[in-house]
């Protein structure tokens, strides 16, 4: 049996060797071109007139279109606002103006310079609090309550209140922004893209060149990395790629570089919330009252979602009986922010996890033992929302990590060296994760795949599923080599490519390996049972190439199992290779292929109320982090974090550990030294690896331990597992609350003032107060 075992990631000795084809190792083809574009200079203005014609005039530069050469010019995920090229107001700075396409680059950075372009300035705003006093906002106001707030706020012993702030995070991908067109006869246009959602990538094409969908193929090989920055941002370059390849009628590629990228795409979105709670003596709370307010920046791209998800994550893991959630997402002059790992839940999570601090300090107590009074237990399961926590494992990982991490002795060494240090303090926290699995939006959770198995045994499947580096194509490698009792190396999981699998939803959500791995079994299966019934009928008395074989599938053939690369009756003994069946069923014409469809089922969230069943499961876990800091410069490092997730009865334990290892040290990034920095003008300063500081090996935990809890309970996914992609990244949140408690020991006053990032700026400014 495949499944359950390290199987090696399916592109690690290419990806190791250098030979793993990305975008732009492709070789050139005959006439391929190079594009580019211009991106505005000011963050808010009219952009009254495009003046190209010097720049036509640079040698190799072959032509220069604007929002005039598009079909059509509005694009978006969730409502079609955004233009694919400015054609009135300019909404941010580095906003796409026109795309240029060329023989060589340096000709698109002469032309570039040419370009004259005639602006009235407008004034920008670039702050939450700016959007929330002038009530500009991109979407209505959402909640989410249960109970009585104000009534238990009254009634309540203690009650606090604050604020928290988060910033933004960058993506860095290694590889930036891709694409590259090819067109084809009858008007059609094949598009390569470094996409995690090929399907938008098609239609935002089609749209934008006038095309139908029909005469679109967008193909996705795998990408350097996306982490939700390539779910929707990626299909307005395609566009642009595309335009320039339809007009000219030549191939053409665009390949943004790291400055450029960051410049112009948006991050993880900053939330400014307010919040307030109510608590007894013994720090349970009684009441929480969260308005939550995130930076879309200049149009909605993804933005009401991830709201959505941050609100759905308000509660953390910890059970509240009356509570109300409201949000709201502001509109400001900057790139307009998108997906990434996590898609809220971070922003919404780490909010409660600073809150249970407060009142730990507040009520003079270990924040664990707040932790312990307020987890999910007992018969409190139902969320805010509704939903049932099912299975729930959350006390249990809380015993345990709080023993396998040494926690109370811990606790005690940290109190006693801040007594006794004069040069550096210590800080030690835990925090957890109830990640909810499935996309918010109900009509994302499907998947379709098509397996075909070839006569010498081997296989090929397609699915929606996007390989990013995550490993999902692995994990179906590993389901399909399962269910046919075959190696995994007799598994290919072709391309992702809109002509084979259709109508596709993104790889995000972390329901990549959970939606396309289930319609790769069912499909599987399927072919299964007509084999099945195939050696049945072999079985009773031989076949011919002439028989007709009539598949039946009421009968129970339970007892036919497909292992080794054999076909076994395990009633008689009799086996047969499942190479010569196959032969068998070929010349009895029966079908080894089949295409099969999955959606989650029991799905059922009212927006409109805040209620139902949002998630298909959740992912749980927590981290216990202890930090060291240097009290004269800021400088913070992790010296040990203690990990522990349920991840059901996972597929492929290697890639799980390497994803949440991953996903870990991304999100302690986010918490500490990542700091998105802007001018007065709405100018990101931080827009390369010179001036934005992503963890490095020096960052990662001194010691680092990371266990998976056996559970076999969850019988809503594929082979009982659970989803891993975007769960452990809330864990990172442990480093931040590690760096407020150690502040809280020498500057009580100035814990609830630390922000995230905790950079080593804001760390050594709470400490000289």
């Amino acid at each position: 049996m495949t499944v359950g075992k390290n199987v090696p990631h399916d592109s690690a000795s290419t990806h190791v060797s250098g030979e793993s084809i990305f975008i732009d190792d492709r070789p050139f083809l005959k006439n391929e071109m190079v594009c580019g574009f211009l991106g505005a200079p000011v963050s808010h203005g009219r952009l009254k007139e495009i003046r190209v014609e010097k720049a036509l005039n640079v040698p190799g530069v072959l032509g220069i279109f604007t929002h005039r050469d598009l079909a059509n010019n509005r694009w978006g995920a969730i409502v079609k606002e955004q233009p694919i090229l400015v054609d009135d107001i300019i909404s941010y700075e580095y906003e796409p103006v026109c795309v240029i396409a060329a023989e060589n680059y340096k000709a698109i950075e002469k032309a570039k310079k040419l370009i004259e372009l005639d602006i009235e300035e407008i004034e920008s705003v670039l702050c939450i609090q700016k959007s929330i006093d002038n009530k500009d906002f991109l979407t209505a106001e959402k909640k989410i309550a249960r109970g009585d707030f104000e009534k238990a706020f009254e009634s309540a012993p203690h009650t606090l209140e604050g604020i928290f702030e988060n910033g933004g995070q960058e993506h860095f991908y290694l590889e930036s922004h891709a694409c590259a067109a090819l067109p084809l006869e009858n008007n059609q246009i094949e598009i390569h893209s470094s996409s995690q959602h090929p399907s938008e990538t098609q239609h935002v094409v089609a749209q934008s060149l006038g095309l139908s969908y029909h005469q679109v193929v967008c193909v996705v090989k795998r990408m350097g990395g996306g982490f939700g920055g390539k779910e929707s941002q990626a299909a307005p370059f395609a566009s642009l790629v595309g335009l320039c390849a339809k007009k000219l009628k030549r191939p053409a590629r665009m390949i943004i570089n790291k400055d450029d990228d960051m410049k112009v795409t948006g991050k993880r979105h900053p939330f400014k919330n307010f919040w307030k709670v109510a608590f007894d003596n013994e720090g349970k709370i009684l009441g929480y009252k969260i308005k939550l307010f995130s930076n879309g920046g200049a149009y909605t791209d993804l933005s009401e979602s991830i709201l959505e998800r941050a609100m759905l994550h308000s509660d953390g893991c910890y059970y509240i009986p009356n509570v109300e959630i409201l949000g709201r997402v502001c509109k400001t002059n900057i790139h307009s922010n998108t997906a990434f790992r996590g898609f809220g839940g971070p922003q919404g999570n780490a909010t409660i996890e600073s809150v249970i601090e407060e009142i730990a300090h507040y009520l003079k107590k270990d924040s664990f033992e707040i932790r312990e009074k307020n987890i999910y237990q007992g018969e409190d399961l139902h969320t805010p929302y509704g939903q049932l926590v099912e299975h729930n494992t959350l006390p249990e990982i809380l015993e345990k990590i709080k023993i396998s991490s040494d926690y109370d002795k811990r606790r005690k060494e940290v109190v006693e060296f801040n007594k006794s240090s004069q040069t550096h303090l210590k800080g030690i926290a835990v925090t957890g994760t109830k990640f909810g699995i499935a996309f918010t939006a109900r009509f994302l959770n499907q998947a379709n795949a098509l397996v075909n198995m070839h006569l010498d045994g081997t296989i090929q499947v397609s699915t929606g599923a996007t390989e990013m580096g995550q490993g999902v194509n692995t994990k179906i490698q590993q389901i399909a080599a399962g269910a046919f009792g075959i190696p995994v190396s007799k598994v290919q999981v072709m391309p992702t490519s809109t002509e084979k699998n259709h109508n596709t939803s993104p790889t995000a959500a972390s329901s990549g390996s959970d939606l396309n791995g289930m319609a790769t079994l069912i499909a599987c299966n399927k072919i299964k049972q007509r084999l099945t019934s195939v050696y049945n009928t072999h079985l009773s008395g031989g076949l011919t190439p002439a028989d007709e074989i009539e598949v039946d599938n009421t009968q129970d053939l339970s007892h036919i199992v497909f292992e080794d690369s054999f076909v076994k009756d395990t009633k008689s003994g009799k086996s047969i290779s499942l190479k010569e069946l196959i032969s068998i069923a070929y010349l009895n014409r029966v079908s080894m292929g089949d295409y099969a469809f999955y959606k989650t089922p029991g799905l059922g969230f009212d927006k409109a109320l805040g209620k139902g069943q949002a998630f298909n499961y959740y992912t749980n876990g927590m981290a216990v982090s202890e930090v060291l800091i240097d009290k004269f410069t800021g400088e913070t490092k992790v010296l040990r974090t203690d990990i522990l997730m349920d991840l059901g009865r996972s597929i492929n334990p290697g890639i799980d550990m390497g994803q949440v290892s991953g996903a870990f040290v991304q999100g302690m990034g986010w918490v500490t030294a990542e700091n998105l920095v802007y001018s007065d003008t709405g100018v990101l300063l931080s827009h390369s690896p010179t001036t934005y500081k992503i963890p490095s090996i020096q960052d990662t935990p001194r010691e680092f331990n990371i266990d998976l809890l056996e559970n076999n309970t969850n019988d809503v996914c594929v082979h009982r597992s659970k989803a891993v992609g975007e769960p452990p990244f809330l864990l990172g949140n442990s480093v931040w609350n590690a760096i407020k408690d150690a502040v809280y020991s020498v500057r009580p006053e100035n814990a609830s003032k630390l922000r995230l990032p905790a950079t080593c700026e804001e760390i050594v400014t709470l400490l000289d107060e």
